[in-house]
């Protein structure tokens, strides 16, 4: 059916199931939330402790850069489930001045990794090895990544911005209640995983209370070097020898040469435009930045704003817009280094995106063919940290260790987690099927390849100017809830809290299901949703998005720390 590209409520007779379909909205759409308010400079994370560390650097003359890698690293030790010195991400900067850039220290598959890797001899993924144990784990880029921004962009001195981590991992910080589980996890595995169990648990054997000063003397080591002497402090030296050492003892494959030849890269972000505003998000490896423009472009063509937030038809059309961009995800994206074909400029142009607005039925859910490609599975332990110093650059980096708590191996020694990020190559090379494995070429392991991401750090900006500073972990829901909070201030008019609190929506190509938030939409819009013909699963909270929106007519600058996020805060001055 002909898509109808500027769609406006019904008025007079009009088909009755249409009129439903755009009337009945979500209750949750009218979130009461007020945004945090600051004049100078904000950082929005997801601990208190790390967004206080990075506002003190942008109140000591810190710009936006410095601020972000002191919160990242700061991250590393109060929130180990996400923050991270052992995985990867991705940075996106806008300047003040209107210069945009971005960085990417995605992990990389070690020198001897090969695409049958975790295959046994019948060709199935042997015992969940993509996902646990040190095969799992990538080769880390978090500290070459954050060195670089630094080394381009920083202004202040690298040792100022390592030293507060170093603070809190030697004096300790309180136990949080967010990590509770975990160290139940940890106890009841302290054989199989002793070095984890050592980090993490009182003398080895005894469980932290929640409030209790837990104290990390190996990660503050291994801080030390790295503020002593850079990204060589942690590719290089002691750290790369005790990784190393852990590997060839535990049997993982990553080895010194893996470490010293590792690079972060600068490279230019995906730009894309909505409505007036320019979209700059993270470029491949990750699909984030690729998969929201495409969205954006196909939803530009609907009045979504007279539909009302969170109708059924409007679902209906960010679901329809979801599937076609994991669909292309799938088949076209990957590490450009290995894929030097990716066809970025079309899968985000206004003229792919208009075929694709006309192949979507205003009445009927598209079918996810079985015999494409489905969506290779994400962990959603990730964090993002949005960042906006006094002179208007604006910073938005996520990064991850993959599951919660990455592979849940702490290396012997040093006192980190390490990432289990090769689960996010395609594990059986041919293999995709409808339970969510893929196997195209893509994004098949490679000795030194980057695994595809859906992290989609991204700014929008108006006239030169950043506008909006937004991100999110959730795996594969990422570049959804980034879109879905990027229309919720574009089309919807809300202020930057009520658009990260508002419920939200995911669909991935295959399989065929669209997850809500259980309070994202009324009964009522639900059951005209399934009457278009899709499915629906009712889950629980997506993504933690950490926004900052820049408001130039008033002077203010006004935050949000997702309430998703246990110890999520935003700190401004």
């Amino acid at each position: 059916m002909r898509a109808m590209s500027d769609i406006r409520c019904p008025r007079g007779p009009v088909v009755l199931a249409l009129g439903l379909l755009v009337t009945a909205t979500s209750l949750a759409a009218q979130s009461g939330r007020t945004p945090a308010p600051a004049k100078r400079g904000m950082v929005t994370s997801s601990h208190h402790l790390a967004s206080t560390v990075g506002t003190e650097v942008l109140k000591r003359g810190g710009n936006a850069v410095d601020a972000a890698v002191a919160t990242a690293l700061a991250l590393a030790v109060t929130l180990p489930g996400a923050g991270n010195v052992g995985g990867g991400g991705f940075l996106v900067y806008h300047g003040a001045d209107g210069r945009t850039t971005a960085f990417n220290f995605r992990e990389k598959a070690p020198l001897a990794a090969s695409p049958t890797m975790f295959l046994d001899e019948s060709g199935q993924i042997r015992a969940n090895s993509n996902h646990e144990g040190l095969l799992s784990v990538g080769v880390p880029g978090t500290v070459a990544g954050l060195a670089l921004a630094h080394q381009r962009l920083g202004n202040r001195p690298w040792r100022e911005l390592v030293q507060p981590a170093i603070d809190l991992a030697e004096k300790g910080i309180p136990m949080s209640w967010n990590d509770v589980g975990f160290l139940r996890w940890v106890r009841e595995n302290a054989a199989e995983y002793p070095t984890t169990a050592r980090a993490f648990l009182k003398n080895g054997n005894e469980l932290y209370e929640p409030g209790d000063l837990w104290k990390q003397p190996d990660l503050a080591a291994t801080l030390k070097r790295i503020r002593d002497r850079g990204a060589d402090g942690f590719y290089g030296g002691e750290t790369a020898r005790l990784v190393a050492a852990h590997m060839r003892k535990y049997g993982g494959l990553i080895t010194e040469e893996d470490l010293t030849q590792y690079q972060a890269v600068e490279q230019e972000p995906i730009h894309g435009t909505y409505r007036g505003y320019d979209v700059y998000a993270m470029s491949p490896p990750t699909s984030g930045g690729v998969a929201l423009v495409e969205m954006l472009n196909i939803l530009e063509g609907f009045n979504l704003k007279e539909m009302g937030h969170n109708s059924a038809l409007y679902l209906h059309l960010l679901a329809e817009s979801m599937r076609r961009a994991f669909a292309d995800r799938a088949q076209y994206l990957g590490d450009p280094a290995f894929n030097a074909d990716i066809p970025i400029a079309r899968l985000t142009s206004k003229e792919y995106a208009k075929s694709l607005r006309e192949r979507i039925d205003l009445f009927r859910a598209s079918p996810s063919d079985p015999a494409a490609i489905a969506a290779a599975p994400e962990g959603e332990h990730t964090t993002h940290i949005s960042v906006v110093d006094s002179a208007g650059n604006a910073v938005a980096l996520t990064y991850t260790l993959e599951g919660g708590y990455g592979a849940r191996i702490v290396v012997e020694g040093a006192g980190f987690l390490l990432n289990n990020e090769m689960g996010d190559f395609n594990p059986i090379p041919g293999r995709t099927d409808t339970a969510g494995l893929i196997g195209t070429a893509p994004n098949l392991v490679a000795p030194g390849k980057r695994m595809l991401s859906s992290m989609t750090p991204t700014i929008v900006a108006r006239d030169g100017k950043p506008v909006l500073v937004i991100g999110s972990p959730g795996g594969r829901t990422i570049p959804n809830t980034v879109l879905q909070v990027v229309l919720n201030v574009v089309d919807h008019g809300m202020n930057v809290a009520q658009a990260v609190e508002a419920g939200r929506i995911h669909h991935q190509w295959l399989p065929d299901v669209v997850r809500f938030e259980r309070w994202a939409v009324s009964p009522d819009t639900r059951r005209l949703f399934e009457m278009l013909g899709h499915r629906v699963e009712i889950g629980g909270s997506q993504g933690q998005a950490m926004g900052i929106f820049i408001d130039r007519e008033r002077g203010l600058l006004h935050g949000v720390a997702d309430s998703r996020a246990f110890d999520g805060r935003v700190v401004g001055y």
